[in-house]
């Protein structure tokens, strides 16, 4: 129970830092905005043709795509969740929090959950955005607590690597290009938005073994198919098993760095 409440007062600080930055939570909702609405809107042609509507599964291509926005937010701002540790370090607010008498373990962890429950929030957003768009989970609203709570499960992933790299990283412009050249790669080597059965052979290959996609898979499937979880448990296991092993790698980094 000391753990806990360890893990909560470290993620609580990152939250009320979230919940002040006021220009940070304005692009929170209009990100999802201009992605759904522009982009959503500017490709719904391509569900006009059968052949296209059989490879996306639907006729409304935002429908498609919402899983895609969803997990592309979470994936750039979990991966900035290592960010925090750069900066603690540099104003010195790290070694204070080192000198308390807190779990170290707590540290990272609670630094995860704060990004997990971020994530949860920008989801919430989206789910919302996308439902004023036209956009009809065939899983009901029960779907979408699901689709919640895979979300921040897979922030762990990227919030646990992030913190991973922060913790042997001290410089924050470093960290920034190792980031910025993991998600790319990631996001657009997967099937957020665009189905495998489009891509050359090679990119399918990639996208089939991609974590991101492993994580689209049950949201999709929720959001277009409903409740089919002998479909989804196999993705569902990939991302739980990341997420567990992320935790452990961000906190044996984070236990050696503050050790040396």
């Amino acid at each position: 129970m000391t753990l806990l409440s360890d893990i909560w007062y470290v993620a609580w600080r990152e939250l009320i830092k979230f919940f002040r930055a006021r220009v940070r939570l304005i692009m929170t909702v209009i990100q999802p905005v201009i992605w759904l609405g522009l982009m959503g809107n500017m490709m719904q042609g391509l569900t006009q043709n059968p052949m296209a509507v059989q490879m996306f599964g639907t006729e409304n291509y935002l429908a498609f795509m919402t899983p895609g926005i969803i997990l592309m937010t979470v994936l750039f701002g979990g991966v900035f969740a290592g960010m925090s540790i750069v900066w603690d370090r540099r104003i010195g607010y790290l070694e204070k929090l080192m000198a308390s008498p807190i779990s170290r373990a707590a540290i990272p962890f609670g630094k995860m959950l704060a990004a997990a429950i971020q994530s949860g929030i920008q989801v919430l957003i989206i789910v919302l955005i996308a439902y004023a768009l036209g956009v009809r989970f065939a899983a009901g609203w029960g779907g979408v607590v699901v689709i919640l709570a895979i979300a921040m499960c897979f922030s762990l992933i990227l919030s646990g690597l992030s913190l991973a790299l922060a913790a042997t990283i001290k410089v924050q412009e470093t960290l920034m290009a190792i980031v910025n050249f993991i998600t790319m790669p990631l996001m657009f080597t997967s099937n957020a938005l665009f189905p495998k059965e489009a891509m050359p052979g090679w990119l399918a290959a990639i996208a089939s073994v991609n974590p991101v996609s492993h994580a689209v898979a049950p949201l999709r499937e929720l959001t277009i198919s409903g409740w089919n979880w002998a479909g989804m448990a196999p993705s569902l296991g990939v991302v739980v098993g990341l997420a567990i092993a992320f935790m452990a790698v961000a906190h044996f980094a984070f236990r050696r760095a503050t050790v040396e």
